[in-house]
């Protein structure tokens, strides 16, 4: 259904599109999860990294569906919406003063999966981190999600507020939000001809 050619991600359905990241980022893995017995995904992550193999950027890009054992459907709607090429998506914008950790806390989620995508490349997430999540709900039964997660690292004494666990950036600092939202929307072309 799905298949990568060097930065791009052609999906033939849930959406069908091409997803193209930047240059300056690479792909680092793919993987096929299950999601604590509820769902399942395909997780691409390109990774643009610096000294150290510290991770400066990165995309997680996620097609994810809901089995047929449950009844489940994702429901974004109170979240602020925003368009990626012809597709509508709701996002936020959240930052960590310690992603890694928060992400291996979450035993069998799709973080916790993202982040052994890391450590397989030996690759380091950075403790102050910046994500934006954006959600796009392809089918009309709200049961099949495309994600998309950019994630930027901050250097320690950026002026972005932080504390223990993350911060809803959209409701303590809009225009940061806004900021890394630019940043997220400039790396990424979705194609839906």
């Amino acid at each position: 259904m799905r298949h990568v050619k060097g930065r791009t991600i052609v999906s033939r359905e849930s959406p069908k599109a091409r997803l193209s990241i930047r240059s300056g980022f690479r792909l680092i893995g793919t993987q096929h999860i299950n999601i604590r017995g509820d769902a399942e995904a395909e997780q691409y992550l390109f990774v643009r990294s610096g000294t150290g193999n510290m991770v400066r950027s990165f995309y997680l890009i996620q097609f994810e569906r809901f089995l047929p054992t449950n009844t489940f459907a994702y429901d974004y709607a109170s979240m602020a919406t925003t368009q990626l090429g012809n597709l509508s998506f709701n996002y936020d914008v959240r930052s960590f003063l310690d992603l890694g950790s928060v992400l291996r806390e979450d035993q069998g989620s799709d973080g916790a999966a993202m982040e052994q995508l890391f450590a397989k490349q030996q690759l380091v997430l950075p403790q102050n981190t910046v994500l934006v999540r954006l959600f796009h709900l392809p089918s009309a039964d709200h049961r099949t999600e495309l994600m998309i997660i950019y994630g930027e690292a901050l250097p320690t004494d950026a002026a972005v507020p932080g504390r223990e666990g993350r911060v809803q950036l959209d409701t303590v600092s809009p225009s940061r939000a806004a900021t890394f939202l630019r940043h997220a929307r400039r790396g990424l072309v979705i194609d839906t001809r």
